[in-house]
């Protein structure tokens, strides 16, 4: 379904889009877009979903800087992860006449009439991250291979507990993201693709029950917004009704860093500790998930430089600015129910312990200083 080695397509059409965003309005071509040659006084609007989780927070302010290399400027705007807000701050963008909008969507099918009004105007859209849905006014995808994340953490769990070979069954308890992120589903399925095969076996059972029936049904145990709370009382729950100090969890799915913060202080309360620690999965390499990989207290995380997603969506923008084509991967994965929207992939990496400080503190991502952990 997912073919995880992607093909390379180049979209075009841009320079005839380029030539319809000029014969929008005639007075804004002439004061606007005129020559935007290095990208001198065009503005790029960024939409992020909140700043309360520390990767948009860092996502934003990257993206900003990157493209005020380039010459554009930039309103930056974070919604508090409430979608009237985002709402709200795209149409006070849209007024600006902005070249380019970049969002990452708070709920992926909240944003369609206020992007249409985006359309009508001869402004391009970039869904960054999260794709946005059922509507047609979505022009471009960055993301990262969102199916092989979730893959990579089926297959950790997969390894770590050496279930081709294991005789007993391992306790087991799933989790997924939010239900308004299409990203979440990826993620799921990919683990669910992987995991399946065990859970069928016998190899993996889940004691609270709380195992979808298919991977259409993954939003029974998605965790709204991808909050800590929530996943921790959640946790908590299924401790307290289906676990008991004779059985244990042995491990756990984590779609990402936010909830295994929660799932892993569910467990510490529970009086797990590093002789019966389970195996705990997660995403996005936080800062505070990165010092419990080192503490033994999270096995893993899976790595999207976003970095290298903030240079591709800078890359993207100029393209559109200057009329050029603009490159894509994809043109097949992605499609939000009104059009398969063009798509740029980049490829994530499995953090652990035995790499954390070759692919995040040699990279310059992060200090060892920054995690506590100097002589790591």
């Amino acid at each position: 379904m997912h073919d995880l080695s992607r093909r390379s397509f180049i979209v075009g059409g841009s320079a005839a889009a380029a030539a319809l965003l000029a014969a929008c309005t005639a007075e804004r071509t002439a004061d606007y877009y005129g020559d935007v040659s290095g990208g001198e006084g065009a503005l790029i609007g960024v939409s992020m979903p909140t700043k309360n989780l520390e990767r948009w927070s860092r996502d934003g302010e990257n993206l900003k800087r990157l493209l005020e290399e380039l010459g554009y400027s930039v309103e930056l705007q974070f919604a508090d992860n409430k979608v009237e807000q985002q709402n709200s701050q795209i149409q006070t963008m849209l007024n600006k006449s902005p070249a380019v909008i970049v969002v990452g969507a708070i709920d992926g099918s909240a944003l369609g009439p206020v992007l249409q009004s985006a359309a009508s105007l001869g402004i391009k859209v970039i869904a960054y991250d999260r794709l946005i849905r059922d509507t047609k006014a979505v022009d471009y995808y960055v993301t990262f291979d969102n199916y092989n994340v979730g893959a990579m953490q089926g297959q950790y769990i997969v390894d770590a507990l050496d279930l081709e070979n294991a005789s007993s069954p391992f306790n087991f308890e799933p989790f997924a993201g939010s239900p308004d992120d299409n990203n979440a589903r990826f993620f799921f399925e990919g683990a669910w693709d992987v995991l399946s095969p065990y859970i069928e076996s016998g190899k993996l059972v889940c004691p609270s029950g709380k195992l979808p029936s298919s991977v259409d049904d993954w939003q029974s145990i998605g965790i709204q917004a991808w909050s800590n709370t929530t996943a921790q009382a959640e946790m908590e729950n299924r401790l307290n009704s289906f676990y008991s100090t004779a059985k244990r969890v042995d491990v756990i799915l984590s779609p990402n860093d936010a909830i295994a913060l929660g799932i892993g202080q569910a467990l510490a309360s529970a009086g797990y500790n590093d002789d019966n620690w389970p195996v705990l999965t997660g995403q996005d390499a936080d800062q505070a998930n990165v010092s419990n990989i080192v503490k033994g207290r999270q096995a893993m995380t899976v790595f999207k430089d976003t970095r290298l997603l903030g240079e591709r969506c800078a890359t993207m923008v100029d393209q559109i600015a200057r009329g050029q084509e603009v490159e894509v991967n994809d043109t097949e994965s992605y499609d939000n129910g009104q059009l398969v929207v063009p798509s740029y992939l980049l490829d994530p990496v499995t953090v652990d312990a035995d790499n954390v400080r070759e692919v995040l503190v040699d990279s310059g991502y992060y200090t060892a200083a920054r995690w506590g952990c100097n002589g790591y």
